[in-house]
């Protein structure tokens, strides 16, 4: 095998394994359903990582399976808004629901951190601290989410 080819081949390996670690995250913004979610702050800014919004939501965050690994959280719409209504250590029959990893004592479901840009910062803490902010997340049909927007009144 010459070189050019072997350099190809290793551009392409390096290439597939990028491709694996969004494909969940891609997966759900190209074939989700949009879904709203709403939100608290934990850690508004890290002068280490930027500005960000490091993000708890409302009734799922808490929510855990008491043991590690994967965790599926049921959603059911009430008005604009959806909510969980129960969380379990297999995926449900029916009706949308978040693929998170349950640490035993919080859920991560890869939505979590929200960058913002840096002259915007304060302003959308505040809104978030006010309680009215709301997650515009899209989820795919395997539970994967991906966080798209966040609005604030």
């Amino acid at each position: 095998m010459n070189t050019p080819t072997r350099v190809a081949l290793v551009c392409l390996l390096n290439l597939g394994l990028v491709g694996l670690a969004v494909a969940g995250q891609l997966s759900a913004r190209v074939t989700g359903e949009e879904i709203r979610l709403r939100v608290e702050p934990v850690d508004p800014i890290d002068p280490l990582r930027g500005a960000y919004l490091d993000l708890s939501y409302a009734d799922i965050s808490t929510r855990t399976t008491k043991e590690s690994g994967d965790a599926y959280v049921s959603l059911a719409r009430r008005d604009q808004i959806w909510e969980a209504t129960g969380v379990s250590a297999d995926p449900p029959a029916e009706g949308p629901f978040l693929k998170c990893h349950d640490d035993g004592w919080r859920l991560s479901c890869g939505i979590e951190s929200f960058f913002v840009p840096q002259d915007r910062a304060r302003e959308i803490e505040a809104d978030v601290n006010g309680g009215d902010a709301v997650a515009v997340v899209k989820v795919d049909s395997r539970g994967n989410a991906s966080l798209v927007s966040l609005q604030t009144p």
